[in-house]
């Protein structure tokens, strides 16, 4: 039985969990190197800590599973993730950081509706209202961007196209049940380290960091981002409600926003109605979020 205290305390877990993702997109904003480059160094640069943690808690250095199907779904899952990474971190060359992070947090608008084509899982009066408020807060905010005449539509676009592959990797690492989240956190890593590796050599460009920065910039990425943010908000998603849950979660778009406007204040401005929208944007994101956490909490 968790105590409201515990659950307080997961609260806060998964949040700064969150928090810590939200910097990604200043990480990668900041780096030289091509989108699935820095997907791979992401992934590659984050092994070392996972295997640390792993032997300071199991003491030993091998990930056991408890179902060998594990290792398939993860890889699998890896293939929509790394799509996902290279999508979005390209996107970010082109739009904006706060529409980029908004648009990729609607996937789990497209686990519900991949769950009724695949699965023929029925589609709620909720997931509808999150639907509509959702798009129509994002599109809102592209409008106003004015993205659709300075040429950076295509960036949204990709971010969308990003947001369905990460919600096909929500899907299937919903279906590994109650795997050890170190696990899939290490397997997934691993796998997208290795799937990132064909699209880094296809897209070419920067693919070494060349300078102190970078390496430091992308040791970051990988230990606060990957390391560190998976694996708090992984540890605490399943011990707090899932309304909780999904309002610690907003801490990765509130985090990547604020950051953007901030560190990139010449390209990241942004109007009173693009927050209106963003935060219209962000209630549909939680709500859908919700009704997919409650969804899954009663299939488990």
């Amino acid at each position: 039985m968790v105590s409201n205290f515990q659950r307080t305390n997961y609260f806060i877990i998964l949040a700064f969990g969150a928090m810590l993702i939200g910097f990604a997109p200043i990480f990668v904003k900041w780096s030289m190197l091509s989108s699935s480059a820095i997907a791979f160094y992401r992934m590659f640069l984050a092994i070392p800590f996972l295997l640390i943690v792993n032997y300071a808690i199991n003491k030993r250095l091998s990930f056991k599973v408890n179902n060998k199907s594990t290792i398939l779904y993860t890889a699998l899952a890896s293939v929509a993730f790394t799509t996902d990474l290279t999508l979005w971190h390209f996107s970010m060359t082109i739009t904006s950081v706060s529409n980029a992070t908004i648009i990729v947090n609607s996937a789990p608008i497209f686990v519900a509706v991949l769950s009724f084509i695949i699965f023929k899982e029925k589609l709620s009066k909720g997931f509808f209202f999150s639907f509509v408020i959702t798009y129509g807060g994002i599109v809102g905010l592209i409008y106003f961007s004015n993205n659709y005449i300075n040429g950076k539509f295509l960036g949204d676009l990709l971010c969308l196209i990003a947001a369905f592959f990460y919600g096909i990797y929500l899907l299937i690492i919903a279906k590994l049940g109650k795997e050890n989240s170190l696990n899939i956190i290490f397997y997934t890593t691993f796998f997208c380290c290795i799937f990132s590796i064909i699209p880094m050599l296809i897209e070419g460009g920067n693919i070494y960091p060349e300078s102190n920065f970078e390496w430091l910039n992308l040791i970051l990425l990988a230990f606060l981002c990957q390391f560190g943010g998976q694996y708090f908000i992984t540890h605490a998603i399943g011990k707090i409600s899932a309304s909780s849950g999904s309002i610690g979660l907003l801490m990765q778009p509130i985090t990547a926003t604020l950051l953007a406007a901030i560190l990139f204040s010449e390209n990241e401005k942004l109007n009173g109605t693009q927050v209106i929208f963003i935060f219209v944007a962000m209630i549909g994101i939680y709500l859908a979020r919700i009704n997919l956490s409650e969804k899954q909490s009663k299939q488990t």
